[in-house]
């Protein structure tokens, strides 16, 4: 029977149906919870974050509780916590846990109609209760997250009940009706109220609630027309609209290992033909789904190809602690991770400094690489030709950059803000502050941009045979648009596409990103 975990009411654990002890921490279990719902890798110093105020010590309380959590989910043949020096995941296969189960079950079309309402009986059980933790912040903003996730499942269930051919018409009416009351601003919720109270002949309450409904919609701004009378309506899936949240959960974190023997983690999503992200200044394989920068663009590419991203060595969930921070060994942990994907003729996306390092794998490697997508990117460093004046500027950054990193520092953020996303807004700059202390350490951060400024690819372009884009913003403040020209006049037959936009690095909310997502669809099927 193997593990069972139930989260609705209080957390539970059974192993082959009989209870298994729980320690009395309430933190402890909090993060068996945590990490069992989460099913991917963590860094540890983001787990003491979460858990336990600074000021304590984190990692050995962290330890400890690991210690108990291992006792509980681990098997003599099957060790399930799986635990290094810098990160910490629980391999989630084979348990059963009742959340993930009755979402499963919701995705079947043949879900019967006692079932959902026995799933709705279920799913009025508190989540996760009695597991608070009213001083952490963090993690009461993700179990918030996670108790909103159950009353879209209730949503889910009162969707295919107030539908459900096998639930007579006046109870489709009574869930329906509870639909709306669960999810007062939910366009389908109303529409089919409306339906089956139409069906039902009940014409005066239909105009009573259509008014109703369409004031409360008009109010919050929200577009809404109703079905005609006599029309059934149809409902769209969630997964139809899929957040960042709902694709952090599909993507599955992996390793493999560099020749140094550095661990790279990588994520693959979506199917189709293969596009290879090489890895970039700030990237976070499960922080990226939450970014107004990466978030859209990812969510799009991987709709029709499988879309295989990385993170840099020193940074994101890679190992930070490692002696090797090179451009070769950028571009050798690209080829490790092409090699782990078992990948050939794929399309290479390099953005900003990825560039630099797409351009030599597709020269290392033009029997691989399908096509060549550049988007920000330079061919020679910041060293490369510069003044005395300019070399200066860039380290006092660098300096700047060891004291600053991921604190409330205006002035660093000034700097940065105004060359990578000149136009965000003050929460997507507190986003971008956020981001970069989660990314990695001040030291690793100083010695990326030392590296960037050795870049020099430029002997290089001129040798790329495959067929290239390169797409630039006109307005980029951190890499001139003429730098972007220049890389696409001496590669062979590449073509240029100019962006209306000032970032660095795009938001996506602004038109430039759908313009670069229709020019990257256009140029992979036109080759």
């Amino acid at each position: 029977m193997g593990i069972s975990i139930q989260m609705l009411g209080d957390l539970l654990v059974s192993r082959d149906g009989s209870p298994v002890n729980l320690p009395p921490s309430r933190k402890t279990r909090a993060l068996l919870a945590f990490l069992l719902l989460a099913a991917r890798p963590h860094r540890r110093d983001r787990l003491c974050e979460i858990f336990w105020e600074l000021p304590d010590d984190p990692r050995a309380s962290l330890r400890w509780s690991l210690s108990k959590i291992r006792s509980i989910v681990n098997d003599p043949e099957i060790e399930r916590l799986i635990a290094d020096r810098e990160r910490v995941s629980l391999d989630t296969e084979g348990i059963c846990i009742d959340v993930a189960e009755i979402a499963l079950k919701l995705d079947s079309p043949g879900v019967l109609a006692a079932e959902l309402e026995d799933i709705h009986r279920q799913l009025q059980e508190p989540f996760l209760d009695g597991i608070d933790l009213p001083d952490q912040e963090l993690f009461q903003r993700w179990l918030l997250s996670e108790r909103q996730e159950i009353v879209q499942l209730q949503g889910r269930v009162l969707s295919r009940l107030s539908s459900h051919p096998g639930v007579p018409i006046p109870d489709q009416l009574t869930w329906a009706r509870s639909w709306v009351a669960l999810e007062p601003y939910n366009p389908n919720a109303a529409t089919q109220l409306l339906h089956l109270l139409s069906s039902l002949g009940l014409s005066s309450e239909v105009e009573f609630e259509r008014t109703r409904l369409a004031d409360r919609f008009r109010k919050a701004g929200i577009t809404w027309s109703p079905c005609r009378l006599g029309e059934s309506v149809v409902q769209k899936s969630g997964d139809d609209l899929a957040t960042g949240r709902k694709l952090l959960t599909q993507q599955k974190v992996e390793f493999c290992t560099a020749s140094d023997g550095v661990r790279i983690a990588y994520a693959k999503m979506g199917e189709g033909l293969p596009i290879v992200k090489a890895a970039n200044w700030l990237s976070h394989l499960e922080h990226d789904w939450d970014s107004p920068i990466w978030s859209p663009l990812f969510r799009e590419l991987s709709v029709d190809h499988q879309f295989i991203r990385y993170d840099e060595r020193g940074n994101g969930l890679s190992d930070w602690e490692v002696e090797n921070i090179s451009f070769e060994s950028f571009v050798t942990d690209l080829e490790t991770v092409v090699d782990a994907c078992e990948v050939d003729n794929f399309t290479l996306l390099g953005i900003s400094q990825g560039a630099a390092v797409s351009i030599e794998y597709a020269v290392r490697h033009p029997e691989r690489v399908r096509q060549l997508i550049l988007f920000g990117g330079y061919h020679a460093g910041w060293r490369i030709g510069a003044s005395e004046a300019t070399i200066k500027e860039r380290e006092a950054v660098m300096t700047l950059t060891a004291t600053g990193w991921g604190q409330d520092n205006p002035a660093y953020r000034q700097i940065f803000s105004t060359t990578f996303m000149p136009s965000a807004n003050a929460s997507e700059l507190e986003w971008f502050n956020e981001f970069q202390r989660l990314t990695t350490s001040p030291e690793n951060a100083v010695r990326f941009l030392s590296v960037f400024g050795s870049i020099d690819v430029r002997d290089k372009l001129k040798e790329i045979n495959v067929p290239t884009l390169v797409i630039h913003s006109l307005g980029d403040q951190r890499i001139p648009v003429q730098t972007g020209c220049e890389i696409a006049s001496a590669i062979p037959g590449a073509r240029f596409v100019g962006l209306n936009s000032d970032g660095h690095l795009l938001l996506g909310r602004e038109p430039a990103s759908n313009v670069f997502v229709e020019e990257v669809r256009q140029f992979i099927s036109k080759h």
